[in-house]
Order: C-alpha cells, then sequence, then structure tokens
C-alpha cells in the first residue's frame, strides 16, 4: 500500500487568506451575533412585557428591549443585505 504523494504544491484551504470564504467569514460572524442578539432582545421583549402587565415589572425595562430589538433587527437586515452584494 502506497500513498501518493503529489509532486505539485497543495491548492489553498478554505479559510486562508486570499479565499472567498475568507472574505465572507467576518459578515458570516455579524450575520450570525446580530441573530443572536435579536432573539435574546425578542424573549426579552416578551418576559417584560408580561411581568409589566402582571404588575410585577416596569414598562421601562419593555421599551428598553424593544430599542435593543430594533437595534439588532435593523442591523440584522443590514448584513443580510451586505451578504447579498458579495
Amino acid at each position: 500500500m502506497t500513498r501518493e504523494n503529489p509532486s505539485r504544491p497543495s491548492e489553498l484551504g478554505p479559510l486562508e487568506p486570499g479565499t472567498r470564504q475568507r472574505a465572507q467569514l467576518s459578515i458570516r460572524i455579524a450575520d450570525i451575533a446580530w441573530t443572536a442578539l435579536s432573539v435574546v432582545a425578542a424573549l426579552w421583549v416578551v418576559l417584560a412585557a408580561v411581568d409589566a402587565v402582571r404588575g410585577n415589572g416596569s414598562w421601562a425595562y419593555c421599551a428598553v428591549a424593544l430599542v435593543l430589538l430594533a437595534i439588532g433587527l435593523t442591523m440584522r437586515l443590514r448584513a443580510v443585505r451586505r451578504r447579498d452584494q458579495m
């Protein structure tokens, strides 16, 4: 049993500098981060609103969560648009 030993240099790996995957890596990481922030903010909005309706919480927490959710969703949409341009 012998191994093939190619005489030509190996091709670039998927995340080495100069590859398309490397160029898209930061966009994909930002996309994942903004999606996670949006999900967490959406859960916070729901829980804060339920607590405020029950009288256990404050509407200020709900308002702050809504602002963060709006920011997260806006950045998520920008990340998707930026990804589509590449």
